[in-house]
């Protein structure tokens, strides 16, 4: 499929700090178009929680992201008519009482725009699913091709970013590799990918000038004292209310609250 130029990524000395304590802090990266960004972290080490910040659906407590120079969280909107994620446990999970072609056709209504003839096919060749029957129920599916349809229902928003989580969850040696060589041909035809693993050894498979990491994820101590007002800091909800999901997957309404003008992020 022909996909959007990529997005720049600045992220600034960003951090998210929790009552309970730091998820992530110090983060200062910059993601090319046309590039893989890596982070590295164990279960519960801030991966997930980053990659929502960085496409403008979790709002960090200090620092400053900028992606395709729209800083967030001011312009999370912006943010994430840009962005898609592939599966996120708890955020966008395969639903899988449907078959592959319902959550293709599902993707495509969820869209800000009507969708173009032929999308769904070039999302699941992009995503190395040509082959796959789409008349397969999702939990008949191995974990490699779950994982790579949850990255064709994510590339059926045409995004500028794809955060994918988790790339190596649950997946043999074998198919870590061919995971990674899957999100490294999306990065090549110019999108840029943030991806998170807790195993990066298959990363070397296609390491070269334009991937970036792994990056470990620092959970130091929090860098600035926390607001007075507990009101000021919500990073414990996923989603900045105005726009509970967004993306293929993610049961998006935003575009209906558009009639009615924009809304202030919470």
């Amino acid at each position: 499929m022909r996909l959007a130029t990529g997005a720049r990524v600045m992220a600034e000395d960003v951090a998210l700090v929790t009552r309970e304590g730091p998820v992530y802090t110090g983060v200062d990266f910059t993601a090319r178009p046309g590039t893989l960004t890596v982070f590295q972290a164990d279960s519960g080490g801030g991966r997930s929680a980053l990659l929502l910040t960085l496409t403008g659906r979790m709002r960090p407590t200090s620092g400053t992201v900028y992606v395709d120079g729209h800083e967030l969280p001011g312009r999370a909107r912006r943010v994430r008519r840009i962005s898609s994620l592939g599966l996120m446990a708890e955020v966008n999970a395969l639903d899988e009482r449907l078959r592959v072609r319902e959550h293709l056709s599902e993707a495509a209504l969820l869209r800000f725009r009507p969708a173009a003839r032929g999308l769904a096919d070039a999302a699941v060749e992009a995503a190395e699913l040509a082959d796959l029957d789409r008349d397969t129920m999702v939990k008949e599916l191995p974990a490699l091709e779950r994982r790579r349809l949850g990255v064709a229902l994510a590339l059926m928003a045409e995004p500028r970013l794809l955060a994918v989580d988790d790339v190596d969850g649950g997946l043999c040696d074998e198919h870590q590799v061919l995971m990674w060589r899957t999100l490294k041909g999306l990065s090549d035809a110019g999108l840029t990918v943030i991806a998170t693993c807790a195993d990066a050894d298959a990363l070397v498979d296609v390491a070269d000038a334009d991937v970036q990491g792994p990056l470990p994820i620092g959970q130091g101590e929090e860098p600035h004292d926390p607001p007075e007002d507990p009101g000021e800091m919500r990073p414990s909800a996923p989603f900045d209310e105005p726009a509970r999901a967004e993306g293929p997957g993610e049961r998006n309404t935003e575009n209906e609250r558009e009639k009615g003008g924009d809304h202030r992020d919470r």
